[in-house]
C-alpha cells in the first residue's frame, strides 16, 4: 500500500495527572509500509498482553485494507473481473462508505480508483524517470476512475460491485487512518483513556500524557529535509491527519510533478497549496480529507471546509517572496478546536 510521507512530529508535555507514577507503554514497529508509534498511559499495564492485541489489530485491518497483500480483501476484489455483487467484510465496507462520502462531497476529488493514474504517473510501479504521460495515455486511464461509476457498495446487504472488470480499489489514502483508529479502539477496549497512535504521520489522540497535560502536535514546515515547526496543536479526542505535496514529487524538464494527483482531471496539482492539515471526528476521516483538501487546492478547499465545517489548515506557496515563504490560512472549524482544547 503506497501512503503519504509523515508530516506530523510528536511532542510532549509536562504537567500532573495521576495519583501514582503512571506506567507508560511505548509500541512501534512497522505496518501498511509505514511505520508506526503507540504511546498508552495507565495504571498495571501489560505491556506484552497490549503489544500483542495491538499487533493482532494492525494484522486484521492489513489483512482487509493491504494493496500490498495480495491476498487481502481489497486485493482480492481489484483481482476479480467478476461485475456480480460479492459480499464484503464490515471493516471494508465501513472504509468504503466513509471513501464515497469524501469522494461525493468534493465532486470527485478524493477517488480510491485512482490506481491507474497513480501508476501512469510513475508513483506505481514505473520509474518517475519514465515520458511524462501523454494525453491520450491520461484520458485512458482516465477510463478506469470514478468510484461513483464504477463502485457500488449496498451497505444494507453487506455487498460490492464494480462495473467493468478491470476495476481496482486504492486505500491508501484513508486505510492508515482506519488502522489508527483500530488501534485506539483496541486501547479503549484494554481500559486505556489516555494515548496516541501514529501510523506514518497521522494519528488520533486521546486524555493526557503521563505529566498531565494536553498532547501536543506538531505540523511541520512544507520544506524538504526539515522537520522545524510551522504550529503546534493540542489534541484531544480527535484525528489528525497531514498532506503535502513537497516530500513525494518528480521534475523532468523543469516542470515538479506532485503524487498527488487530481482524480477530475488525471493530472498532478498546480495549485499553490503544498500541505494540509485535517483535524476530524477520527483518523479515518481526517486522512481521507487531508488527501481530498490537497488535491483541491485552498481557494476550493476553504469553501468546503466552511460549508461542511471541516476543520482545516492550510499553508501555500507565497511565489511574491521566495522559495521559502509561505502563506497560511484556516477554516473557522480549525480556530474553534483549537480554542476548545
Amino acid at each position: 500500500m503506497r501512503l503519504l510521507p509523515a508530516l506530523a512530529l510528536i511532542t510532549l508535555l509536562t504537567g500532573c495527572l495521576f495519583d501514582k507514577e503512571p506506567d507508560v507503554v511505548r509500541l512501534s514497529g512497522e505496518t501498511m509500509g509505514t511505520t508506526f508509534n503507540v504511546t498508552a498511559i495507565g495504571e498495571d499495564l501489560d505491556e506484552t498482553a497490549l503489544a500483542a492485541s495491538v499487533e493482532e489489530t494492525l494484522a486484521a485491518v492489513n489483512a482487509k485494507m493491504s494493496n500490498w497483500d495480495p491476498n487481502s480483501e481489497v486485493s482480492t476484489f481489484s483481482a476479480s473481473t467478476s461485475t456480480d455483487p460479492v459480499a464484503v467484510s464490515d471493516e471494508f465496507a465501513l472504509v468504503l462508505a466513509a471513501a464515497n462520502d469524501v469522494h461525493n462531497k468534493t465532486d470527485g476529488a478524493f477517488d480510491v480508483t485512482l490506481g491507474p493514474l497513480i501508476e501512469l504517473w510513475g508513483f506505481g510501479p514505473r520509474k518517475p524517470e519514465d515520458p511524462v504521460p501523454s494525453d491520450a495515455d491520461i484520458e485512458a486511464a482516465l477510463a478506469g476512475v470514478g468510484q461513483k461509476r464504477l463502485l457500488t457498495l449496498d451497505a444494507e446487504a453487506g455487498t460490492l460491485a464494480k462495473s467493468e472488470p478491470g476495476v481496482g480499489i486504492n486505500l491508501s489514502a484513508i486505510a492508515k487512518g482506519y488502522g489508527i483508529d483500530a488501534v485506539a479502539e483496541t486501547l479503549r477496549d484494554a481500559g486505556i483513556e489516555n494515548y496516541l497512535v501514529e501510523i506514518g504521520g497521522d494519528l488520533v489522540s486521546k486524555g493526557q500524557n503521563d505529566k498531565g497535560e494536553t498532547w501536543q502536535i506538531g505540523i511541520e514546515k512544507p520544506q524538504a529535509g526539515s522537520q522545524s515547526l510551522q504550529l503546534i496543536v493540542s489534541l484531544d479526542d480527535r484525528g489528525m491527519a497531514s498532506s503535502g505535496d513537497y516530500k513525494n514529487y518528480f521534475e523532468q524538464d523543469g516542470v515538479r510533478y506532485s503524487h498527488i494527483i487530481d482524480p477530475t482531471t488525471g493530472r498532478p496539482i498546480t495549485h499553490r497549496t503544498t500541505s494540509v492539515t485535517v483535524l476530524a471526528v477520527n483518523a479515518m476521516m481526517a486522512d481521507a480529507w487531508a488527501t481530498a483538501m490537497l488535491a483541491l487546492g485552498r481557494e476550493k478547499g476553504m469553501q468546503l471546509a466552511e460549508e461542511h465545517k471541516l476543520a482545516v489548515y492550510f499553508i501555500s506557496r507565497d511565489v511574491t517572496g521566495g522559495d521559502d515563504a509561505y502563506i497560511t490560512s484556516h477554516s473557522s472549524a480549525f480556530k474553534d478546536a483549537l480554542d476548545t482544547n
